[in-house]
């Protein structure tokens, strides 16, 4: 299977089937190719996507049996950069997106060097104010903690989500920037066949591609797309 639109990831052994087309977005400068596949065994599943995302930044599910529900995610995404709360050279290093609320990890530069902020809604509980942590943002609906460690900044977000629906940053030398989420994500997504859930996903300035798990918990399926700039 031809690694589309980037310099790392596998190069060796016999092609894998899948099903591959050339497309075009109105919202991307640039036709892109995608490559699809659909999976029954769990670590079959996840050893591709893992080698396809080769050095490439990327995220995994806290728990991959429940994964990270994506109905709000592009809408949530497009709305954090309209207003100015997540930017698109934060590094996101969690995630937790719901119909009812919403937490994130990013990691960001600023003049006094790099800071991690975890934004969350606003928590009336002891928790929302760890002693580490000092308040950036306390707004009505919204509150942001810079740490200046990301394990810290982890460990709060853990504390306020209990994980579950998470995705985190992980297996890789860096976070994913937040603008490349926004621009793979859209052609992703429309390519699911169905209600899915994402496990695992990596996400670099040419390519992305996502592992996601099927709604049906009595037979059990894992879809695998990948998009990259048409060189």
């Amino acid at each position: 299977m031809r690694n589309v639109g980037r310099g790392e990831g596998p190069t060796q052994g016999a092609p894998l089937p899948a099903i591959s087309r050339r497309t075009y977005h109105p919202h991307m400068a640039t036709p892109t190719t995608l490559v699809v596949r659909t999976f029954s065994d769990r670590a079959e599943a996840h050893a591709h996507a893992v080698l396809r995302a080769g050095e490439a930044p990327r995220v995994h599910a806290y728990d991959d049996t429940i994964g990270c529900p994506i109905e709000q995610l592009l809408g949530a995404l497009e709305w954090t950069r309209v207003v100015g709360v997540l930017l698109d050279d934060d590094l996101l290093h969690a995630g937790r997106l719901t119909s009812d609320t919403a937490a994130a990890v990013v990691e960001r530069k600023t003049a006094e060097g790099r800071q991690y902020l975890v934004f969350g809604p606003r928590l009336d509980t002891l928790h929302a104010f760890p002693d580490d942590g000092e308040v950036v943002v306390d707004e009505p609906g919204i509150l942001a903690i810079g740490f200046g460690d990301r394990a810290l900044a982890l460990a709060h977000f853990l504390r306020i989500t209990v994980g579950a629906g998470a995705i985190v940053a992980q297996l890789g030398r860096r976070a994913p920037e937040l603008r490349h989420l926004r621009r793979w994500l859209a052609p992703i997504v429309s390519e699911l066949d169905g209600p899915r859930r994402l496990v695992s996903g990596w996400f670099a300035a040419s390519a992305a591609g996502a592992l996601f798990l099927g709604e049906d918990d009595d037979e059990p399926s894992w879809r695998y797309i990948e998009v990259g700039i048409n060189s």
